[in-house]
């Protein structure tokens, strides 16, 4: 009876699945078969829901492939967003590049006080440098970037719209920091040109230090001090002399001293004399024949009541002014002698020539043996001022020495013709030994 009572069960489950199996059949028949080991007894029910919920080694590979997938996706998610990030910047600082190159006025001034680029120095040289790291920094993030997707697309092809958009920028970048370069060049040529006349000028000056520092140890070669020689003219001829290099300024009022030793007769000469053109006896001291000590300025005469023919050493010093034309005359330190209206308001005209040892019928030249002097000369200094009777005292007694600032007596500032000779001299003890 139980063997009835399952096969009618049976019947009536069969009968079921038909009808499912008919309703699906518009779509489509599926069919389940369940493997049943021989000799089992068919009578029992088959466990067949636990073999479908059973899973092989190919769903569950399929699985983890589903899971890495997912993963895979996440990532590339998050890179996708790094990269827009990069790109915000990178957009970021075009746009202020861009923001700078409009804003930029004149091309000769520009103002580093903005920074355009973040981190620029304001030396020109500093910026090309940092300029071309920032340029190597970019290139690099790029690499790199396309290192990562590549890496996470598993050896994938590089986006193309990406990558062109990428190199877009960048090659935008890239011109405006040339064009920066170009700009800053510019503005060291322009540094440059406007330093080179100051340039010019401090080469100047140095060369002519130079110059003067060579004539001194030239003269120091020579003598002591540039200042302690003497000139010496021993004969009455018309081609001894000397020449004073420097010529003098306009001036307005001046003061020549010297130390002159002579014993001609008669008259010593001419010490010294200053011609111009158009006026040979510009300043002249002369004691010619047996006249009397002589001052001609602008060829006017004023007697000099002075006396140095002994055949020793005497300090001169003649001072004038254009007022009045008012003169005095100095020996030893001792004024002997005054006047006035010598040449009154009549200014020294510049750019003569000094002789020392000769009176000049032209500029320079014409010399009358005559009228030569005969003797040493020594210490020839001229000023454009009045001296102080106090300073001509000083430098008479050798307790002080002042140098003209016209006219200072300096070896490489006299030269010596014909036979005239310089010679090293200390004056105060020469005189001192004379006495």
């Amino acid at each position: 009876m139980m063997r009835a009572l399952f096969v009618a069960l049976l019947l009536i489950y069969a009968s079921g699945s038909g009808k499912v199996a008919g309703a699906s059949g518009a779509k489509g028949n599926r069919f389940v078969c369940t493997a049943v080991p021989a000799g089992t007894d068919l009578s029992c029910p088959v466990e067949t829901i636990n073999r479908v919920q059973s899973t092989s080694p190919q769903e569950e590979e399929l699985r983890n492939t589903i899971i890495q997938l997912r993963e895979t996706i996440l990532q590339q998610k998050e890179t996708i967003v790094s990269q827009q990030g990069t790109i915000k910047e990178l957009n970021s600082k075009l746009a202020r590049c861009e923001a700078d190159a409009k804003s930029r006025g004149s091309p000769r001034r520009k103002d580093y006080s903005k920074n355009t680029m973040g981190d620029l120095p304001r030396d020109p040289t500093e910026s090309v440098e940092q300029l071309g790291k920032t340029m190597q920094s970019l290139k690099d993030r790029l690499e790199s970037l396309e290192q990562q997707l590549r890496a996470n697309t598993s050896g994938g092809i590089f986006p193309n719209e990406l990558r062109d958009l990428l190199k877009r920028r960048l090659t935008d970048l890239e011109s405006q920091l040339l064009t920066r370069v170009a700009e800053l060049e510019e503005e060291k040529s322009q540094l440059y040109n406007e330093t080179a006349a100051h340039r010019q000028r401090t080469e100047n000056t140095l060369n002519s230090l130079l110059e003067r520092i060579t004539e001194l140890e030239k003269s120091n070669s020579a003598f002591k001090s540039p200042e302690d020689f003497k000139v010496s003219l021993p004969l009455r001829t018309n081609y001894l002399y000397g020449r004073i290099k420097k010529s003098l300024p306009e001036m307005y009022a001046f003061t020549v001293c010297m130390w002159l030793k002579s014993s001609a007769s008669p008259g010593i000469g001419t010490p010294f004399s200053y011609g111009v053109p158009g006026q040979a006896n510009e300043i002249v001291l002369i004691e010619w024949g047996n006249s009397p000590m002589e001052l001609l300025v602008n060829d006017k005469v004023a007697q000099l009541p002075l006396s140095v023919s002994d055949g020793r050493w005497h300090h001169i010093c003649i001072t004038w002014t254009t007022r009045d034309g008012f003169w005095e005359a100095y020996q030893d330190g001792e004024r002997l002698g005054t006047g006035e209206n010598l040449a009154p308001w009549h200014p020294i005209k510049p750019g003569g020539v000094i002789i020392l040892g000769q009176e000049q019928d032209i500029v320079g030249g014409r010399f009358d043996a005559t009228q030569a002097f005969v003797g040493e000369l020594s210490h020839f200094n001229m000023w454009d001022r009045v001296l102080r009777p106090i300073d001509i005292s000083a430098m008479a007694n050798c307790s002080a020495y002042m140098p003209g600032n016209v006219v200072p007596w300096v070896d490489a500032n006299v030269e010596v013709f014909g036979g005239a000779t310089k010679a090293a001299l200390e004056i105060c003890e020469d005189r001192l030994f004379d006495s």
